[in-house]
């Protein structure tokens, strides 16, 4: 309940109706004052997003530990002792955005003069093995590859987008080692996770409508289903990521490392392994009818979900400086 004070004057500021104690008996809304700090207004968003202390902290164990027991409950009519799907999807991606975008990309940045030099040392290493390119265009630099353009014989210059593809690829091969840009590439994959997630829910839910019955289960229940679970997926996320970071402080040592490696083991692992059983109890078929169904909705949204972080990898290839 809100610790606000209570406005002297009893007239309801939304329907004018006169307000007997803190909530108008006629709309329901608060009669406190309207000019709040902006501590108030921060801790009220929490307050809403999470509605109460307890509701919250159950949501998030049933949520962790009780695959698809939240989708059945929501949909069983008891929602008073829970967040609403959409509220608490909203929560998590608010707070899982606001704090990978609080911590940057790792970039393996050091200082001007030893800048300088990897890049003479890698510059070097291109010229004496190709190999080290993150992908062999068969040029070594973008010099060669602009002079071919513009003075080469015609059956070596390429077309338009061959052009632009080619020089694109090979002027991060002449700014980055192989190791340097599969780093990048990590940590784009990392931070794009909750983008990716945002953006194919709805095709998710989608494929779940058409692998069961219509007349049992409408869209809306493959929705709630789907909102659960990505929440999930976002959370673990979450969690991995800050467990990470923190260990990370631990430096390169071997057991920091092994523990940050058993962390996105453990984590990873339980994401996998949660859809199978949330699947099987949401849905109420046989465990071999579920795991079939399982097994072909697990492979198709991989390769969707795979296509989608792709681009988000070819934007960051594109862009990589």
């Amino acid at each position: 309940m809100s610790k606000s004070s209570l406005r002297k004057d009893k007239t309801c500021l939304n329907c004018r109706h006169v307000v007997a104690e803190r909530f108008c008996p006629n709309c329901g809304q608060e009669n406190t004052d309207t000019r709040k700090t902006f501590h108030h207004l921060f801790i009220h968003f929490f307050e809403d997003l999470t509605h109460y202390e307890n509701a919250f902290w159950k949501t998030i164990k049933n949520l962790l530990f009780k695959p698809s027991s939240l989708s059945k409950e929501y949909l069983s009519g008891k929602r008073l002792s829970y967040l609403a799907p959409v509220r608490l999807y909203i929560f998590i991606s608010f707070v899982t955005f606001l704090i990978v975008a609080l911590f940057p990309k790792q970039e393996e940045h050091s200082t001007p003069h030893k800048e300088s030099k990897s890049a003479v040392t890698s510059l070097s290493k291109k010229g004496e093995a190709e190999h080290e390119n993150f992908i062999n265009m068969g040029y070594h630099s973008v010099r060669e590859i602009d002079s071919i353009q513009k003075f080469g014989a015609p059956k070596d210059q390429l077309d338009p987008l061959g052009y632009w593809v080619t020089r694109k690829i090979q002027y991060v091969n002449d700014h980055n080692t192989k190791s340097e840009v599969v780093h990048k590439l990590t940590e784009s994959a990392s931070h794009n996770f909750p983008k990716v997630l945002l953006i194919y829910m709805p095709l998710f839910a989608f494929f779940l409508w058409l692998f069961h019955g219509k007349k049992r289960w409408y869209y809306f229940d493959h929705g709630i289903f789907t909102l659960h679970y990505f929440s999930f997926l976002l959370l673990i996320y979450l969690l991995v990521f800050l467990a990470t970071k923190l260990l990370s402080l631990l430096g390169s040592s071997f057991i920091g490392s092994s523990l940050i490696s058993i962390v996105e083991a453990v984590g990873y692992m339980w994401m996998f392994y949660y859809f199978f059983p949330a699947h099987h109890r949401f849905y109420g078929e046989t465990r071999v009818v579920s795991l079939i169904k399982s097994l072909f909705l697990f492979v198709i949204n991989m390769f969707f979900m795979v296509l989608i972080l792709g681009l988000f990898f070819l934007y960051t290839l594109i862009n990589i400086h």
